[in-house]
């Protein structure tokens, strides 16, 4: 494409956004005829142009609207959106990064955040945010081939080793430094405070020794590995969170084969045989498993929505979006929770196919490109990888982001994470199930 070109998309671009803003009553026609003229003019000069601060939030919060793969997108409107474009560095975008995991945790009353740092100018991002969540755990193979910790994150963690990390400890709850990228510079690790990292044991309401499984999961679903765009412009570093709907976390994180496999302890616990399948011991066990997730976060005060809520208020979403006259794009596979699907009135429906802008995009695994730190990193590391991204925010933010996406109406994210594909977070979600999230 010649510049010529480019610049003439640009513009149209920022122009559909702009009528899209008009349509919805935010600005009207002089005032979008006035913002086109300042565009076309910066755009002439510089070949690029930034949004004003409401131009942003909009954008964010109409994303996570059109997010096909988010189930939690009823409170859309109450996303905050912090603005975060003038922080260059390394270290100012990791405390950018703390500060949103310590508003969106909000002592376990989840809300939807998303924080947004500058565009990608000439094709190339500002900055990225390596990890597809913020908050997640390692996982190492051992000689035998069982894994400890997280099986998702075997490869990434070992891309963090090779980048200079030394756990203090290797547990099955490790949580991983977070690595962020200026540039083509090479990534810096940092360690997350552990105060700012919400985690809530797994216990059951009638079982005592569930607790003595020692399973956790962390409270917020923070998506890192989705890119916002909007306008013509591409922010490949825009972490989003909403808070988890329980299946994210019990039928898939704790329960998936390839995740933390914890059905046949379970099942055992409950002096259930798995000799055989006919006794159904993977569905009585999925169920206690998710009866203890939905338990201990209520206990603790954590923000939570269960798969037959969070439906119910997709389906409000939906009748709402109508009566406005807008399409509702949706992503049946991830619509659908990951138990008892026929149960929810997603199943039995379809939806709008199709990707609206502003919207979430896939970034695909920063370590794997040939900016990262002048090269991929070296391997071979053991997969899986997690990118290219499915994905918060881990809700059901499967999500921003999850899903965020907490407010005064439940709405999760779906928890997932890159290119594998995830049942995880919805942005505020847009991640769904988590075996990529």
């Amino acid at each position: 494409m010649t510049t010529a070109e480019s610049t003439a998309q640009l513009i149209a671009q920022a122009r559909s956004f702009l009528e899209l803003m008009r349509s919805e009553q935010l600005i009207d026609e002089a005032t979008g005829a006035a913002r086109l003229r300042q565009i076309t003019h910066s755009v002439a000069r510089t070949g690029h142009y930034a949004m004003d601060s409401a131009e942003l939030t909009y954008a964010c919060q109409v994303a996570w609207r059109n997010s096909s793969r988010c189930i939690g997108r009823l409170p859309w409107r109450t996303l905050t959106v912090l603005d975060r474009r003038d922080r260059e560095s390394a270290e100012e975008i990791f405390q950018a990064c703390v500060d949103h995991v310590r508003l969106a945790t909000n002592s376990g009353r989840i809300r939807p955040v998303m924080s947004v740092f500058a565009a990608d100018f000439d094709g190339r991002p500002r900055s990225r945010i390596w990890n597809p969540q913020l908050i997640r755990y390692a996982g190492w193979r051992r000689s035998d081939g069982t894994v400890l910790g997280d099986p998702l994150h075997v490869g990434f963690t070992s891309v963090l080793e090779h980048l200079g990390w030394q756990p203090a400890e290797r547990t099955a709850f490790t949580v991983l430094p977070v690595a962020i990228q200026v540039g083509s510079g090479r990534p810096q690790l940092f360690e997350l405070p552990a105060d700012a990292v919400l985690e809530v044991p797994i216990r059951h309401p009638d079982f005592p020794w569930f607790a003595d499984l020692g399973l956790r999961w962390h409270a917020l679903p923070m998506v890192c590995g989705m890119a916002l765009e909007a306008g013509g412009l591409h922010y490949s570093a825009a972490p989003f969170n909403g808070w988890y709907m329980g299946t994210e976390i019990g039928a898939r994180n704790l329960a998936d084969t390839d995740r933390y496999d914890q059905l046949p302890a379970i099942a055992h616990g409950l002096g259930l045989s798995t000799r055989s399948s006919t006794n159904l011991w993977r569905d009585r066990a999925l169920l206690e498993l998710n009866v203890a997730v939905l338990h201990s976060f209520r206990a603790d005060g954590v923000r939570i929505v269960d798969h037959h809520s969070a439906a119910d208020q997709f389906m409000t979403h939906l009748h709402r979006e109508e009566q406005q006259g807008r399409e509702t794009p949706g992503d049946w596979s991830w619509l659908v929770p990951p138990m008892s699907g026929s149960t929810t009135p997603v199943f039995h429906r379809y939806y709008a196919t199709g990707e609206q802008t502003p919207g979430f995009r896939e970034n695909p695994a920063a370590w794997t490109l040939p900016s990262a730190a002048g090269g991929p990193v070296p391997g071979p590391f053991p997969g899986p990888f997690p990118g290219p991204f499915p994905g918060p925010i881990n809700g059901p933010i499967n999500g921003p982001i999850n899903g965020p996406i907490n407010g005064p109406v439940t709405g999760p994210i779906r928890d997932s994470t890159p290119a594998v594909r995830d049942p995880g977070v919805c942005p505020v979600t847009h991640l769904r199930r988590e075996q990529a999230a």
